[in-house]
């Protein structure tokens, strides 16, 4: 009983800047981390139990995880700014801003990755507000063409080497889309709009 109560439970609201937080990292994790892995156990075949207890494929499996982790967040901050935006008006650069340090606090939860080093790492961060930044330049993307700049880095990526991953791009960018466009559904169940809205500018008051 206790397990279906857990598996059922309702997810609690999203109606303030840490909630939003933990939605932007676990959805960025999530979109990343499962497009790495699934994909690999496709082309890894009966072979990926074999293909993952290998050392160094796990040591690729988690400097690619980590390299990915900032398009993530990318993608799930320009998905979240799609939606406040479509209500903010001549606020919109307003809630940006304050959704950029939301995302990038997210950013900064985690040490620097060993398998990436300091410089790397910095610079995903640097590339990472400058991506944000450039999303109030133009009106909100439809969900779907989001991961449209971002899928090809995203891909290449892979710990499969490039000789053995063929025509795969695309089937790898339909998962970026169709997951995105479920990440959204579930932030649009989940946000309480008019709290959230009052949180995040509290914050720029402050």
């Amino acid at each position: 009983m206790k397990l279906f109560e857990k598996l059922f439970r309702p997810r609690p609201p999203i109606r303030d800047r840490e909630a939003l937080a933990d939605f932007i990292d676990a959805q960025s994790a999530f979109i990343v981390q499962k497009g790495i892995y699934e994909y690999s156990r496709a082309r890894a075949g009966h072979y990926a139990k074999v293909l993952f207890a290998e050392e160094g494929f796990a040591q690729s499996v988690e400097y690619a995880r980590w390299r990915a982790f900032p398009l993530g967040l990318a993608m799930v901050g320009e998905m979240v700014e799609g939606v406040l935006a479509s209500q903010a008006g001549a606020r919109r650069r307003e809630f940006l801003d304050q959704l950029t340090l939301v995302v990038l606090s997210v950013f900064d939860r985690y040490p620097v990755p060993p398998s990436i080093g300091e410089a790397a790492w910095l610079e995903a961060r640097r590339d990472l507000a400058h991506r944000l930044d450039l999303v109030g330049g133009h009106a909100p993307k439809r969900v779907m063409d989001i991961p449209e700049p971002l899928a090809e880095s995203y891909f290449a990526m892979m710990p499969i080497h490039e000789k053995l991953r063929g025509r795969d791009f695309e089937t790898t960018r339909n998962y970026l889309r169709v997951s995105l466009c479920n990440i959204h559904d579930e932030l649009i169940a989940r946000m309480d709009r008019a709290a959230l809205e009052r949180a995040l500018i509290a914050g720029a008051v402050a």
